[in-house]
């Protein structure tokens, strides 16, 4: 009876960690560039009465065992990096990876971050920054006579100055990089991930090469949260979450009536 007890507070547990990985997708449902997470679950060790294959007598074994689980835990939380629906804001500085890829930024510690959110902004001396003023990298850095910018698939970036006739001047090219495995970055807040072991290095390169998905001005890339799959999701976990405290409340009255027999 204890048992089942244990068992069922670790299933309240883990739903309550899928109640708070939904509520965190929710939340983010207008964040630009957000990757919504999944709580993945697995069962924890087994009290074992008796091996499945135990020797039950002199030629014969016993098909199955006696084992009886102990519950749940929660394993992981997967990130899931499928593209998010596009937003087209006709903003020049508003930048939209179509595929695979993230921005690099420089952190004020001098660390270098990757992002999808491609909101970027032009500060007091002219440099693209993102919302947190974190410098793209390769940096760039916007002439004060600039009327206007043209990014290319490619990456390339020109400006557009005032003068009348004048050329479109190369201001430099913006590369993404990407990583073996995704789900491994490390997530810092503020959109901006890290990498990790599980995520490998970084691999720079052009937009279009490599796997990597081009760039496309004027857009931006919204949050990949489905809010009606994220209500289902919230609706099984307040289920699953309710039922495990009914069973406590039934072991509970089993090891009652345990108590009064006399």
């Amino acid at each position: 009876m204890i048992k089942s007890l244990n068992t069922a507070a670790t299933g309240m547990i883990a739903q309550q960690s899928n109640m708070d990985v939904i509520a965190n997708n929710i939340a983010n449902v207008s964040t630009y560039g957000f990757k919504k997470g999944r709580a993945e679950f697995e069962d924890l060790v087994y009290h074992t009465l008796k091996d499945p294959g135990q020797a039950s007598g002199l030629n014969s074994t016993t098909p199955t065992g006696v084992q009886t689980g102990l519950g749940v835990r929660t394993a992981a939380v997967q990130k899931d990096f499928t593209m998010g629906q596009t937003v087209i804001t006709k903003n020049p500085l508003d930048i939209q990876i179509e595929g695979s890829g993230f921005f690099q930024v420089r952190t004020p510690d001098g660390e270098i971050a990757y992002t999808r959110d491609g909101s970027f902004k032009k500060n007091g001396d002219g440099k693209v920054v993102d919302k947190n003023g974190n410098s793209l990298i390769p940096e760039l850095t916007i002439p004060q006579t600039s009327v206007n910018l043209e990014i290319s698939p490619a990456g390339e970036v020109r400006s557009i100055n005032g003068e009348r006739n004048a050329e479109p001047q190369i201001l430099g090219s913006i590369e993404i990089v990407n990583f073996i495995n995704p789900a491994g970055l490390k997530s810092m807040g503020k959109n901006i991930f890290q990498p990790s072991s599980a995520s490998g290095l970084p691999v720079s390169g052009r937009p279009g090469t490599n796997g990597m998905g081009y760039l496309q001005q004027g857009e931006v890339e919204s949050s990949n949260v489905n809010i009606v799959d994220e209500m289902v999701n919230m609706i099984t976990a307040q289920r699953a979450y309710e039922t495990n405290s009914k069973v406590i409340q039934t072991s509970d009255q089993m090891m009652q009536t345990a108590v009064n027999i006399k």
